[in-house]
């Protein structure tokens, strides 16, 4: 059974950083990429940042140049690296995973940006 676990969310002050990060168990296949959504209320959910097998990445334009998204293959993990934070950035964030196939989503994490 695949799990996605996420932490790192939690209350920061603009200009403040978080790392989020998500580890994946039971994962039985190959990975595509795993990335980062958010969505914020009354918003529809959007890609902040992926990270494919190869070690390509690619990011909201929103956050390029504020978020950096890393992963650890032997771990079945990635992070997302937030500085700069804005209170537009105030969302529940979750991680995703996908195979060729396969698709699989985190339970989120509340990030919220005060101003």
């Amino acid at each position: 059974q695949v799990q996605l676990v996420e932490s790192g969310g939690g209350l920061v002050q603009a200009g403040g950083t978080l790392r989020l990060s998500c580890a994946a168990s039971g994962i039985r296949f190959s990975i595509n990429a795993m990335g980062w959504y958010r969505q914020a209320s009354g918003k529809q959910r959007e890609l902040v940042a992926v990270i494919f097998s190869g070690g390509n990445t690619d990011y909201a334009d929103s956050v390029k140049g504020r978020f950096t998204i890393s992963g650890d293959n032997a771990k079945n993990t990635v992070y997302l690296q937030m500085n700069s934070l804005k209170p537009e950035d105030t969302a529940v964030y979750s991680c995703n995973v996908r195979g060729v196939t396969r698709n699989y989503w985190g339970q989120g994490t509340q990030v919220t940006v005060s101003s």
